[in-house]
């Protein structure tokens, strides 16, 4: 990379000239019942997050602070959250997250692709004439500096860039998968391959993109209403507009790298109930992959006013106790013992239960003498006592979702217990 394309005052300029799109209005159906009443951004995470909070939080510390988020299913919790947690921003200096519903502006339905979220939206682009358009997944859990990507793009004299990490084979197939050449040019994309090409050199490895791409905006409205023209597009950035283009025009791939330990950051698709659980758990290890204690790429959320977590009662066979856990603001462990799990806010675990391998939302009370194993607990959901979860899962199945990898989804319906509810 050129000497002026590293210098920050070179990147902050290009990050003021960039508007960050996110599109945050997939259904999420592969998370089950977690996305019967909330859209998959703004499913909780990490104790106290949302998921949308991620790539909110990468524009907000690469210096990004025009940003649109677009919305289209379920979208009430996402925008009452957005609302509560990312109106800090000052108008007066250009500086907004706007959500983008769909309002028909455009074409006379919803948003029918991921590229038609975006034409929907083009009278905002153009409007707000930004000289780069940032476009963001909502549903990625990752810490990514945005800045040197855009100056990459500046280097190759882009008219796209697209965010690609390096996945396993046999996951490709869940991505759109590249080729390219020796100078990082797209010679070949393919969205969700049945046989994905492998990298060059590592027959075990694909080259997938991340759902993270720069346009020159003028470049971006151009093949956004080609799209919109050409009769059979899914109006799809992976299916449709980026196999469109990678002939004619420059595009280019962007592998995310740790520069100075020249490894693959901390990047997560926790869109199955699997992957959620697990990426929630990774967290409380001594040295989990994603640090949510770096002060130097905090991550931003509606920061609810909860009272420091309690233990209480020290008996023998009644002693309220976290071991190997993460307990948010809020939460009372009363003579229960919670042991490799993650509790969000608010929750309360009353005497002689049990919590293991477990993620437990917010507002969630667990009565006496309940047992839970390798378990997620929806919000607001009520454990009545004696509850025995995570053990049978021939009986577990009858009641809640059992997932392939062994983990037990509950949500409130299932127990009867229809608060709803859209938090």
């Amino acid at each position: 990379m050129k000497a002026e394309h590293r210098s920050p005052r070179f990147v902050s300029h290009l990050t003021k000239e960039t508007l960050a799109l996110i599109l945050a209005g997939g259904r999420g159906s592969r998370l089950g019942p977690l996305t019967m009443w909330r859209a998959k951004p703004a499913v909780p995470f990490g104790g106290k997050f949302r998921i949308i909070d991620f790539p909110l939080s990468n524009c907000i510390n690469s210096g990004i602070r025009r940003i649109g988020v677009i919305t289209q299913y379920k979208a009430h919790s996402l925008i009452r959250h957005i609302q509560q947690g990312w109106s800090f921003l000052r108008g007066e200096f250009g500086e907004y997250v706007e959500l983008l519903p769909a309002q028909q502006r455009v074409e006379t339905s919803w948003y029918q692709g991921t590229a038609d979220a975006v034409f929907q939206n083009i009278d905002i682009i153009r409007s707000d004439n930004p000289t780069y358009v940032l476009i963001l997944a909502g549903d990625h859990i990752y810490k990514m500096d945005y800045g040197p990507m855009l100056a990459y793009h500046v280097e190759k004299e882009a008219d796209l860039t697209v965010g690609c990490i390096e996945v396993p084979l046999e996951q490709a197939t869940a991505f759109g998968v590249m080729s390219v050449d020796g100078d990082g040019r797209i010679r070949a994309f393919t969205e969700k391959p049945e046989s994905p090409e492998p990298i060059p050199g590592k027959p075990d490895q694909a080259l997938a993109s991340m759902g993270i791409y720069v346009f020159n905006m003028d470049f971006l409205v151009e093949q956004l209403i080609k799209d919109a023209d050409t009769p059979g597009s899914s109006h799809d950035f992976g299916h449709n507009v980026i196999p469109s283009v990678i002939k004619d025009y420059r595009a280019f791939a962007y592998p995310f790298r740790d520069v100075q330990r020249g490894e693959q950051p901390y990047w997560r698709d926790v869109g199955t109930v699997d992957a959620y659980w697990a990426a929630n758990l990774e967290l409380i290890g001594v040295r989990p992959e994603l640090n949510l204690y770096d002060v130097d790429w905090p991550i931003w959320t509606y920061q609810m006013q909860a009272p420091p977590a309690k233990f209480v009662f020290d008996d023998e066979d009644r002693r309220g106790m976290a071991i190997d856990s993460m307990v948010s603001g809020g939460c009372i462990i009363s003579g229960a013992a919670v042991r490799h799990s993650l509790l969000f806010t608010n929750v309360v675990v009353n005497s002689y239960s049990r919590v293991e391998q477990s993620v437990i939302l917010p507002d969630v009370t667990i009565e006496q003498g309940c047992r839970i194993h390798k378990a997620i607990i929806d919000r607001g959901c009520t454990i009545p006592n004696g509850m025995v979860i995570g053990e049978n899962p021939e009986e577990d199945a009858r009641r809640f979702h059992v997932s392939p990898g062994g983990v037990t989804l509950v949500i409130p319906e299932m127990l009867g217990q229809s608060t709803r509810r859209v938090r």
